[in-house]
């Protein structure tokens, strides 16, 4: 049996600020995760809707993503609160583009974007010796 990728805990705590995508980008939906962060979670509705949702994300996730040696949620912890300064790069092991973006604030925030977009596959590819 593989280990846990994802956290439902992790995904509600990330649900109280649904009405930007963290949750939707941390169980690997960029897209919607997306049109919430400019909608402002669907105009709150599918901000609601998605409290019964997530148990079936975190689901959906586990069967997607590979445990391993890299931790989805410590990533997505580092991302989300030092990601300008490219420590959730370090961690898993991409020193000159963490370095590349400490010094450039993450390539002026677009880099940082783009990683919350691909931060589970980074982590699964990571997690495979990709």
């Amino acid at each position: 049996m593989s280990l846990q990728t994802h956290s439902s805990g992790i995904g509600y705590l990330l649900w109280l600020f649904g009405f930007t995508g963290a949750h939707r980008f941390y169980f690997g939906k960029p897209i919607t995760g997306t049109i919430w962060l400019c909608t402002g979670g669907l105009f709150l509705v599918g901000w609601i809707v998605d409290l019964f949702l997530i148990p079936g994300m975190d689901r959906a996730a586990e069967r997607r993503y590979h445990s391993g040696r890299y931790d989805y949620t410590a990533a997505w912890v580092l991302l989300t609160f030092v990601g300008l300064f490219g420590i959730h790069r370090i961690y898993l092991g991409k020193l000159l583009t963490g370095l590349l973006w400490m010094v450039s604030g993450g390539l002026l925030g677009l880099g940082v974007l783009y990683d919350f977009w691909t931060l589970n596959e980074q982590v699964d590819s990571a997690n495979q010796g990709r």
